[in-house]
């Protein structure tokens, strides 16, 4: 068995390798540091690097594997423990979290995204359910480094025990509350997080700290916990399979995955697939990308869902791009996938330059008619349309 480590699981450039082919290397051991934004790596088993190319670092595991893990180096504060551990953004992003959290918000808020927003992923909820005390502590701990005086955990009304279980964790816990999302998509999106909770309506391009908050995955803070305590650096995800999957098909969480090992081999312990069966979608319905069983399990990786076959449909088609939903790559896939060809593209109405040359949301979660979208589409030539668009 091996394990491939990206060497670019985080947003920023990708880590250059601090090992050698054919070093043996323990289990949580830095491989890999930063060439600019990013964050360590760390290997997550025991084994002998075989292989190390400008992508990944690969590691054939020992037949043994310890519990046991080597431990990041004493650090002066808590900042620079995540910041060693390497611990990102693990609800998609990957934004480094030792650069996030390294901010005054002069007493803002500290907001938990525990929305679980996309269809089918379950490991938040189950987080949440079993360990609930690890997101309060998390909370706690970046509201004490960012100078935050309130913590707030964003959740949908959906998800009873996880409120219950929560709401128990945060009795006797001064400064942290769980507050309420709308059960839509996508209130996991950190500016919807934001106006919920704190109700500051962020424009395209501003950044969380101009409403005086930070945003953080609940995974993240769990893993921020683990760093401070236990000096665990990031070598673990917790991931969900589902879809077209023998036993799996509502979802089936695994906690605390090895990072590098492959999609496939949880899809296997899932079952094996349901025939006939289409692509491995990496992440959510919305906003996932095409996989394959090869599919390395990363720190940003929120599962693998096997779909049903794309249909056999050659027509020509438009797509309407959206930020919260698919973008244009994904649809691009989608209608080559069945077999058709892309010939007129436009973006959703909500879709505006953010400043910086990137198109942004306006309003995420407030979708608007296509209709004058689609109207647009037909006159290039489209005889159907492909749209990613949110809202459930």
């Amino acid at each position: 068995m091996k394990v491939v480590l990206p060497l670019r699981q985080h947003i920023g450039a990708p880590c250059k390798p601090c090992v050698e082919k054919d070093q043996e290397v323990k289990k949580g051991q830095l491989i890999a540091v930063p060439d600019g934004l990013g964050a360590n790596i760390h290997s997550s088993v025991y084994g002998v690097v075989t292989n190390i190319t400008d992508e990944a670092i690969e590691i054939a595991c020992h037949e043994e594997q310890l519990e046991e893990f080597v431990k990041i180096k004493d650090t002066d504060s808590n900042l620079e423990a995540i910041k060693e551990a390497g611990v990102v953004g693990a609800g998609g992003a990957g934004f480094p979290a030792h650069v996030k959290f390294n901010a005054d918000l002069k007493g803002g808020y500290v907001l938990a995204n525990a929305a679980e927003c996309e269809p089918l992923l379950a490991h938040n909820v189950e987080l949440m359910e079993n360990n609930p005390e690890l997101v309060v502590k998390g909370v706690k701990y970046v509201m004490e480094i960012t100078n935050a005086k309130k913590g707030y955990i964003a959740v949908k009304p959906k998800h009873k025990k996880a409120i219950m279980a929560l709401g128990k964790a945060c009795k006797n816990v001064s400064g942290v509350e769980v507050k309420f999302l709308p059960d839509m998509y996508p209130a996991g999106d950190e500016r919807v997080v934001i106006r919920e909770l704190v109700g500051v309506e962020l424009k395209p391009g501003q950044l969380p700290l101009e409403a005086g908050c930070v945003v953080s995955n609940v995974e993240t803070l769990k893993n921020v916990v683990l760093a401070i305590e236990e000096r665990k650096p990031v070598i673990t995800k917790d991931i969900t399979i589902a879809g077209r999957v023998k036993d799996a098909m509502k979802g089936k969480v695994y906690m605390d995955v090895p990072l590098g090992l492959s999609v496939g081999k949880y899809i296997e312990m899932s079952g094996g697939y349901i025939k006939p069966h289409g692509e491995i979608v990496l992440g959510g319905p919305f906003t996932g990308k095409a996989g394959s069983e090869e599919s390395p399990i990363t720190k940003t990786t929120g599962g693998a869902i096997v779909s049903m076959p794309f249909p056999n449909d050659e027509r020509e088609f438009g797509i309407i791009i959206c930020e919260c939903g698919a973008g244009k790559e994904r649809l691009t896939e989608i209608v080559e996938g069945m077999g058709g060809k892309v010939v007129a593209e436009t973006m959703c109405k909500r879709m505006v330059d953010d400043g910086r040359g990137r198109y942004r949301c306006e309003l995420p979660g407030m979708c608007p008619g296509q209709a004058e979208k689609v109207l647009y589409l037909k006159k290039e030539g489209a005889k159907a349309v492909v749209v990613g668009t949110c809202e459930d």
